[in-house]
């Protein structure tokens, strides 16, 4: 017989681990982007209160949009901001929602997409009630006076991002592929930035107003994944 010890049986990896508690699996993704969004949301509150950090940046870089601005590009913006607007996006959100569920003869995802737009409309106002920070200067405005809410964060943004960010993942968590998870990729990161430019640049909110809108953007997918991960658990998988 040899006297040579046994080999320990290789060690499972995080994710092989963690996929062998299915509810954990289901959670956990969702947590970490609830954790990232929130810590990112935190830090740049910090820095507007504390006028420091990315605060720094928020009168160049209004200011050299609003010295920069042309005729093509401001007719370009403003209709992406009156597009993504309270007025104009909720109507295209319940129109898209409705031909889903007609289409697809399904509702748990169109309805998870409505909910998730009301949540991002209700945590920006109450953000926005708690934080109260003023608007950039009206003479900055591209319309003096057409904003009267307070300025953090970004609604047309946070709108637009939770609307990408969660009808991407609906959509590509169910029929997964590489060309349409980047497609969809890089249409929710074109889509958004050019929502936050067109606030920066028409001179109604600051640059951390938009990037602590997709913050809590990605804060409302974290939850959103979570929801609707459970959801498609098999009962077997459910703790008792």
């Amino acid at each position: 017989m040899s006297d040579e010890p046994a080999l320990a049986p290789p060690s499972a990896s995080p994710f092989a681990a963690l996929r062998a508690h299915p509810v954990l699996w289901a959670v956990v993704p969702g947590l970490v982007l609830v954790v990232a969004g929130v810590g990112v949301f935190l830090s740049v509150l910090d820095g507007v209160q504390e006028k420091d950090d990315l605060w720094d940046l928020d009168q160049p870089v209004l200011d050299w949009l609003v010295a920069h601005r042309t005729a093509a590009w401001t007719s370009v913006l403003a209709a992406i901001t009156f597009v993504t607007g309270p007025t104009v996006l909720p109507i295209v959100v319940g129109v898209a929602c409705l031909v889903w569920g007609l289409v697809r003869h399904e509702w748990w995802r169109p309805v998870l997409l409505a909910g998730a737009m009301i949540a991002s409309t209700l945590v920006s106002l109450a953000v926005k009630g708690l934080v109260g920070r003023e608007r950039p200067p009206e003479d900055t405005m591209f319309v003096a006076g057409a904003e009267t809410t307070a300025s953090f964060p970004s609604g047309h943004t946070i709108g637009t991002a939770t609307f990408l960010l969660v009808a991407g993942y609906l959509v590509c968590s169910r029929n997964p592929s590489v060309a349409r998870i980047v497609g969809w990729g890089v249409a929710t990161v074109v889509g958004t930035t050019l929502v936050a430019l067109s606030r920066l640049y028409l001179g109604y909110h600051f640059l951390t107003d938009v990037v602590a809108a997709v913050a809590l953007a990605v804060v409302v997918l974290g939850v959103v994944s979570v929801v609707d991960r459970l959801h498609t658990l098999p009962r077997s998988d459910l703790p008792g």
